[in-house]
């Protein structure tokens, strides 16, 4: 088999100098839990050296591309693929006839053979021996369709014609909580809406498939959970998963799932017919068109309160737009539902909840899933009571927040930390920052960017504030467990883990847990691939919990081995040694030895499991112990708004979330920052438009990105530190709740700098205009 490895420039490297000068900085930095080390990947990533999928190269190479359907819908009445075969240099042509298996483990086929549900969905698969060849081969395909109607309003997929034989309901979610005729003395409504954000990844989806000489395949991809795309790829090849190895090659950044079993499933299968490793690129275009963004919802809701602003009951509808099929919708539906009021208590809680199949674009995971369009929908709820009471948003907030110990809607206890109020108040103490001033050199800080057409008085500044939740880890039952393996041998250490650096750092933490177990400070994590044991997927900060947790508990256990037999031989137990600043001391100050002294000659090692306890399923009222644990954050929000061209300038964010313990404070202040910059993404600008199921901006021209000039600074008034008990080292994971609260707070900054209602997300121009008399 042919190794894949990087080529071209970046194979050069950084100069000796520079890896002197990193590694004496590095060498004197403080290193374990509590530190906040540099990156494993900042380097390579920052010297444009780090090797991503794009990358990889075999001998013998063949290249593979994919026909796609250019209608949202429509039934295959034949495919012609002689065109495609008769150009020279292409060793292979696919279609659903092809597969070795019909179906697939989720209701999504690998090639679409009788009806297409969605534009961009895959028909038929060409290997060739260049890139120009195979996407040449592939638009040489005859397809003939008969065009079908598309549903593309998820309101009416509770009427039309089934897309799918399941139908198209994907899950209704109702939830019942108190007394349905309770009322309040003050009553506000809204209708919101949430659009189609999309990951965007800088990288788009690439991989190479190497076939192994028993008849498997080899598969390196940027896979964020390598098990589950493993296990899925053999189920649609009809192959024993030992028999398809995936490794994972650099992850350029995912705040969703990186591929779907299409893609994976396709590019095996082509190098299994041809005998030759086949290596695939998607287009921007393809990569928008396939991979999940987030979902689309519309939320209905009504909010009943005392005079003194007190929740009475909450009623609301939600509806997800799932997109041509199933994956992750209802999950995702089950937090939106769960989350529907916020972190607040409310005795009276009524909603019903629709995950629903459209012929729109695939929604799936994505940061914050759910609990994202809840948050938004129930924080202008807030805005509006306060209004309607001369209350200041804030202190109605205050007079309705969550404790540790009270119920969420579902009946399910808080015993998480969670102070909700204290969040509130830090974020309330930080100083506002300065109005700006009347400057030309300063013109770029106006709505609108240097030389926009608005004129500087029409310019009000609106402050507004957020808070919210989310949960960590899987939810309804789901299994979640992670395996590591920790071996010492001499003066370093290896941490074994199938747990995915997606950007979120872990291989920087399993570093430090096993720096403060064992001493050790050369720490070195090893590549992941499916020969290791399962560790899960990388999301919903799980890793930091279940991975994290599981590296610890093998480093624990190699201590024990470590301190074993000088416990022994000093005549104490174990837990009168400790090991601090590369030293093994005693509890009496008699024993002192230097950690290499003790592991010299020495191999250790030890392998252990962390599995959280168990959650179960929401029943038919949508009460149950669903969830693990949450975690909560609070915003403000200052934004700068032209009120006559409707453009929006954020100019501070300042955030205090609930960290249960920092374990590395300077990663998790980037991952606010990237989470509030996501936020202000899906506020302002991030927007996946279709026109009758067809995308309309599918490239990162048309689909606008955040650039440095729109983040706002972001200040972090407070990590709060109240472990969870029952959470590895009493963390919580820290990445999605920012960007679940972020959009909520810059349009109550919106509404409040404007006196408009402000329902819609992305907030258009037009619905920041305040028209004159």
């Amino acid at each position: 088999m042919t190794v894949p490895a990087p080529t071209g420039p970046a194979s050069t490297g950084p100069t000796p100098a520079a890896v002197e000068e990193t590694a004496e900085a590095e060498a004197e930095r403080p290193f374990g839990l509590g530190s906040s080390p540099l990156r494993t990947d900042a380097l390579p990533k920052a010297l444009g050296i780090y090797p991503y999928a794009a990358d990889l190269w075999a001998e013998g190479l063949l290249w593979g591309a994919v026909l796609r359907s250019p209608h949202p819908h429509a039934r295959i009445l034949s495919i012609d693929t002689s065109a495609a075969l008769a150009v020279p240099g292409v060793q292979a042509v696919l279609t659903a006839a092809d597969l070795p298996v019909l179906g697939s483990p989720s209701d999504r086929p690998v090639l679409a053979g009788e009806v297409v549900r969605h534009q961009g969905e895959p028909i038929a698969a060409v290997a060739a021996d260049h890139p120009d060849t195979a996407r040449l081969a592939a638009a040489s395909i005859v397809v003939e369709y008969q065009l079908l109607d598309a549903l593309i309003d998820p309101e009416q997929a509770f009427h039309g014609p089934p897309l799918h034989p399941d139908g198209n309901l994907l899950r209704h979610l109702p939830l019942r909580t108190g007394d349905p005729e309770a009322v309040g003395e003050v009553v506000v409504e809204g209708l919101y809406q949430v659009g189609r954000q999309d990951p965007a990844p800088i990288g788009a989806e690439a991989g190479l498939a190497v076939p192994r000489p028993d008849g498997g395949v080899e598969l390196h991809l940027s896979s964020t959970d390598p098990h589950g795309d493993r296990d899925r790829t053999a189920a649609c090849l009809g192959l024993d998963p030992e028999r398809v190895r995936l490794v994972v090659t650099g992850v350029p950044g995912a705040a969703a799932d990186r591929e779907d079993a299409s893609f994976q499933t396709v590019l095996a299968l082509l190098a299994l017919r041809t005998g030759r490793p086949v290596k695939m690129t998607l287009t921007r275009e393809e990569s928008f068109q396939t991979h999940a963004a987030r979902h689309p919802a519309l939320l209905r809701y009504r909010h009943h309160a005392d005079a003194q602003g007190k929740l009475v009951k909450v009623e609301a509808q939600i509806l997800l737009d799932g997109g041509a099929y199933a994956d992750v919708s209802a999950e995702v539906l089950a937090a939106a539902t769960a989350f529907s009021v916020g972190p607040y208590v409310c005795p009276n809680v009524f909603v019903d909840a629709w995950a629903v199949r459209t012929n729109n674009p695939p929604a799936g995971r994505m940061r914050g899933e759910g609990a994202l369009q809840s948050c938004f929908a129930h924080e202008s709820q807030l805005d509006l009571l306060a209004a309607r009471l001369g209350l200041d948003p804030l202190e109605v907030r205050r007079r309705n927040v969550l404790a540790t110990g009270d119920p969420l809607p579902t009946g399910q206890a808080v015993t998480c930390p969670a102070p909700v109020a204290a969040l509130l108040d830090a974020v309330a103490e930080v100083p506002l920052p300065a109005l700006p001033v009347a400057d030309p050199d300063t013109d770029w800080l106006l709505p609108g960017g240097p030389g926009g057409a608005g004129d500087p008085a029409a310019v009000r500044r609106g402050i507004g504030y957020a808070v919210g939740m989310c949960h960590m880890l899987g939810a309804e039952g789901a299994d979640e467990v992670s395996t590591a393996t920790v071996r010492v041998s001499g003066d370093h250490a290896t941490v074994i883990c199938a747990a995915v650096d997606a950007g979120q750092g872990f291989a920087t933490l399993a570093r430090q847990i096993v720096q403060s177990v064992l001493g050790v400070t050369e720490v070195y994590v090893a590549p992941v691939d499916t020969d290791q044991s399962i560790a899960g997927p990388a999301a919903r900060g799980r890793h930091t919990w279940v991975s994290g947790g599981a590296v610890e508990k093998a480093a624990q256990m190699v201590r024990h081995q470590l301190l074993a037999p000088i416990a022994a031989d000093f005549g104490m137990s174990v837990e009168l040694l400790s090991i601090a600043d590369g030293k093994i001391t005693s509890y009496d100050g008699v024993l002192g030895m230097p950690i290499t002294e003790a592991l010299e000659g020495k191999e250790l090692w030890a392998t252990a499991q962390c599995r959280p306890h168990p959650t179960e399923p929401l029943d038919e009222n949508g009460q149950g112990d669903a969830f693990v644990s949450i975690a909560f954050c609070a915003m403000r929000a200052v934004v700068d708004v032209d009120i006559e061209l409707g453009a929006v300038r954020v100019v501070d964010v300042t955030v205090a979330q609930d960290v249960g313990r920092a374990l590395n404070p300077g990663q998790i202040e980037d991952r606010i920052e990237a989470g509030v910059a996501q936020g202000v993404g899906l506020a302002l600008l991030e927007d996946l438009r279709t026109a009758g199921g067809v995308l309309v901006n599918p490239s990162l021209t048309g689909y606008r990105l955040p650039t440095a000039l729109d983040t706002p600074e972001v200040r972090i008034a407070a990590l709060l530190e109240e472990r969870d008990v029952v959470a590895s080292f009493g963390a919580k994971a820290v990445s999605a709740v920012p960007a679940v609260v972020a959009p909520a707070a810059v349009a109550a900054a919106v509404r409040a700098a404007t006196n408009l209602p402000v329902g819609r997300l992305p907030i258009p121009p037009e619905d920041a205009v305040v028209l004159a008399g």
